[in-house]
């Protein structure tokens, strides 16, 4: 056989092959339309005309499609020349699975389209609709655990126009785009994981999840499992299907370590095994899994002391110690007051305000709880307090025990502006650094919180030099 015969063979066998597709789906289908370039119907037969409340599908011929069919989409194909394979249309008898095809003439231009009602029994599809539903639950699922687990804090969450604060939100804006550990150092309440949220926020990582886990707040015996996770019936009491561990959960995100001091020291050095080796395993298997986390340490405990008391291993704290933001307490950063004490008001949604008595007794407690305490004392004061106007008096009642701030501390003078009562304050403070450190810039900077620089601009708006 010739090639010119091989063609005309391929030819005849396409054409008896499209007649007998054509043959079989119509017959086996509910309803079978067919429309001309301009969407009018060309062919309709008996069982689709019926469908539609026809007596006979002669009915139908000439008319365009969406007067028949009210709903179609033929129109559609024909012009985009593209087809809706599986589609829901809607009949007076009920809904139809439908597929629409383009038709062609020998030059590949369009000149129409059909379509096929393939069944009317919407279970017949039950599998595949089952388990698209099933996808869409798990997907909006995940992506309410995500949203859940995303940072809820950025920077201007963290108040504060003293030198101290923008010192710290100088360090941790900074940190935000690196990959390296973050140690954040500070007493209980100054606002480390508010931070450490900022921090995760303003990172390359913000659309995936910040995890924390607070090691002093789980038992020491519970700890690792919640760190790793768990293999299935790892141990008795454990999930069948195994439990995912926070490193597990934190993949691609931030992982926050709160209260790190407070680690039992076997999990330090496997600890120290993630952040070298980016690796670990769950609690009872020997599956090893790759870690793809970004660390945020914190921790109110002095973890030098720790070092030497042999509570935590020195060469963790120089893994995680790789940018260290000391996080200063309320009392060395109490010009930052009013303006905290706006915004907790203003986050109670409390109408109340403070009169000047009351915010210069603010300024001279030391604040022993912190920012937590400060808000503390503020709800409680204006959940008791009759009017909108807190006195020193309601302040005094609420804080409870008053703890002054130690010598050194501002004392009020009457008529002195509150301005010129910080300026006093600050050059007392920032003298007696450089004293206790006999003038050396970079380590009274240390002390105070602050960076070199600041330091030295500060001592220069003081009109102090470094032997003061």
């Amino acid at each position: 056989m010739n090639s010119s015969e091989s063609l005309k063979d391929y030819q005849r066998v396409r054409g008896l092959a499209i007649q007998s597709l054509f043959e079989i789906i119509e017959q086996s289908s509910e309803g079978t339309v067919i429309v001309d370039r301009d969407a009018n119907i060309v062919w309709m037969n008996e069982r689709y005309a019926k469908r539609f409340g026809l007596k006979s599908a002669d009915e139908a011929i000439g008319q365009p499609c969406e007067k028949v069919i009210s709903n179609s989409l033929l129109r559609q194909v024909v012009r985009t020349d593209l087809p809706i394979l599986l589609d829901i249309q809607d009949t007076p008898k009920g809904p139809l699975v439908v597929m629409r095809l383009p038709i062609h003439d020998d030059a590949g231009v369009v000149i129409g389209a059909i379509g096929f009602a393939l069944f009317d029994e919407l279970r017949n599809l039950s599998p595949l609709i089952e388990r698209y539903l099933s996808m869409q639950q798990e997907l909006a699922s995940t992506r309410s655990l995500l949203r859940s687990r995303q940072s809820k804090y950025n920077f201007a969450h963290f108040i504060g126009t003293s030198a101290a604060s923008l010192e710290v939100k100088r360090r941790a804006r900074r940190s935000a785009s690196a990959e390296s550990p973050v140690l954040l150092l500070g007493e209980t309440g100054t606002g480390k994981e508010l931070l450490a949220q900022a921090i995760h926020g303003a990172s390359p990582r913000a659309n995936k999840a910040f995890v924390s886990i607070n090691s002093a707040a789980i038992p020491h015996d519970l700890l690792e499992a919640e760190f790793f996770g768990t293999a299935p019936g790892a141990f008795t009491g454990a999930d069948r299907k195994g439990r995912p561990g926070k490193l597990q959960i934190a993949q691609g995100g931030t992982l926050f370590l709160d209260e790190i001091g407070d680690m039992p020291l076997p999990l330090q050095s496997k600890l120290l095994r993630v952040l070298q080796e980016k690796e670990y395993e769950a609690v009872g298997s020997n599956e090893m899994l790759h870690s793809d986390v970004r660390v945020i340490a914190a921790t109110s405990m002095d973890l030098e002391a720790a070092i030497k008391r042999g509570e935590f291993r020195a060469d963790l704290y120089y893994r995680l110690n790789v940018l260290p933001i000391h996080v200063p307490p309320l009392r060395d950063r109490l010009d930052d007051i009013p303006a905290l004490s706006e915004a907790i008001l203003e986050e109670l949604r409390s109408q109340h305000e403070l009169d000047p008595e009351a915010m210069a007794l603010l300024a001279r407690h030391a604040w022993p709880g912190n920012i937590r305490e400060l808000r503390n004392v503020l709800e409680r004061a204006a959940l008791l307090s009759d009017d909108l106007v807190l006195d020193a008096g309601e302040i005094r009642a609420a804080i409870g025990t008053f703890s002054p701030v130690e010598r050194g501390a501002v004392e009020t003078i009457e008529g002195e502006t509150f301005a010129a009562a910080r300026e006093r304050f600050d050059r007392q403070v920032v003298t007696a650094a450089l004293k206790a450190c006999e003038g050396n810039v970079v380590e009274a900077a240390q002390r105070l919180g602050l960076g070199r620089s600041t330091l030295y601009k500060k001592m220069i708006a003081l009109g102090l030099d470094q032997s003061q």
